[in-house]
């Protein structure tokens, strides 16, 4: 039997600064609008992020203010999947690449495409 204890100070996801600071800026004309975080079953693994933005959050998503411009919807579906993820912002090479960085995986695809957790 596993038993799972909830903390009620653990954020469900955090962000970086630079990526604070790279959606902040793709949202600065877009006043009201918010990143949406979810999950597909996807790939060899089982699960893929989905980041889009949306005008408004469904009503089963939890709102996270990340900043006074900047809210993330997470889908009830992912909430569990993603829980204490911090999102980041890095640059390899000339590209600019989101990166999740999980402390729920247990298993990642070798093409980085997918993941499960345990």
């Amino acid at each position: 039997m596993s038993v799972e204890t909830f903390v009620p100070s653990t954020k469900l996801i955090t962000l970086s600064d630079s990526a604070i600071k790279h959606f902040e800026s793709k949202l600065k004309d877009k006043p009201g609008q918010l990143i949406r975080l979810s999950t597909r079953v996807s790939g060899c693994t089982g699960y893929a992020y989905e980041l889009d933005f949306a005008d408004s959050a469904k009503d089963s998503d939890e709102i996270v203010e990340i900043s006074p411009t900047l809210r993330v919807a997470v889908s009830e579906d992912a909430a569990d999947l993603v829980r204490s993820t911090e999102i980041d912002y890095v640059t390899e090479g000339v590209n600019g690449i989101i990166k999740y960085n999980n402390p729920n995986v247990v298993d990642e695809c070798g093409c980085g495409e997918s993941f499960n957790v345990g």
